[in-house]
């Protein structure tokens, strides 16, 4: 765990921050776009707040006093990213948005909770090895 030190490009960790705030950006575009309806206007809101903490929050596991506060803070990141998926699902499922433009995203987020898990899997064992 690299907490409270500088993020190296080419980490795994600079990596991660990058994809989780290309997360948010790509989550802001596709809210920016949603029809003028009641459902997609609540879905809208729930996925802007979900899919920009998903950074943020993987931003303050970077900064973790201790691998019990890492994965906790990382088990936001896993909530947050399956919410954000879950939405955009809805959303498609809708027809708010056509499923083709959002598939890649619902795979990203998939894959940020994967990445997520294994992260807080690895630092659980090494903690326990201690």
């Amino acid at each position: 765990m690299q907490s409270n030190l500088g993020l190296e490009r080419g980490s795994d960790d600079y990596l991660l921050r990058a994809r989780t705030k290309a997360f948010a950006l790509r989550v802001i575009r596709v809210v920016d776009r949603l029809p003028n309806s009641r459902a997609a206007d609540v879905l809208g809101k729930q996925l802007l707040r979900s899919g920009t903490s998903v950074g943020a929050n993987y931003r303050a596991a970077c900064r973790a006093r201790s691998p019990a506060e890492f994965c906790a803070k990382m088990g936001i990141v896993e909530e947050e990213s399956d919410e954000s998926g879950y939405r955009i699902e809805l959303l498609a499922d809708s027809k708010k948005v056509k499923q083709h433009l959002v598939q890649d995203l619902i795979k990203e987020a998939n894959e940020i909770v994967a990445m997520t898990i294994a992260s807080i899997k690895t630092v659980r064992a090494r903690s326990r090895r201690r």
